[in-house]
């Protein structure tokens, strides 16, 4: 027997907010027979699938010290250089750029409310890397 992970549960000052800017960097969706308002408390979006579920549910506190737990991103298309230029664009902050010269790495962003998160470098890159097709 195992267990099944319903969604993923962030807590935020802004639950509308942060939905809507999450649902910006993983293309998800809001429930169309129960939209996400900008006064609601909690606040789920879905992937294109419906497989996965984050949900945001407002707290009073804001974020003080590192996440325990992050999401580490790739690009679906495009580059990771490409894809930290469109996350930056839609409100992310750049904390730690941890690029190598040889294109290895990552860079460590935060989300409009601290929340760590990191950018890799996609399949395709990570296979021309190594002579692959």
């Amino acid at each position: 027997m195992t267990a099944l992970i319903s969604h993923t549960s962030f807590d935020s000052l802004n639950a509308f907010a942060q939905s809507v800017f999450w649902s910006g960097v993983l293309g998800f969706r809001e429930d169309p027979d129960d939209p996400n308002g900008p006064q609601d408390e909690e606040c789920m979006i879905f992937s294109p699938d419906g497989t996965q579920r984050l949900l945001f549910i407002e707290v009073p506190d804001a974020k003080q010290v590192k996440n325990r737990v992050h999401l580490d991103l790739q690009p679906a298309e495009g580059t990771r250089d490409q894809e930290l230029e469109r996350l930056l664009g839609l409100g992310a902050r750049e904390v730690d750029d941890r690029r190598l010269p040889d294109g290895t790495g990552w860079v460590v962003l935060a989300d409009p409310e601290g929340n760590e998160f990191c950018i890799l470098r996609s399949d395709a890159e990570r296979r021309a890397a190594v002579g692959n097709p």
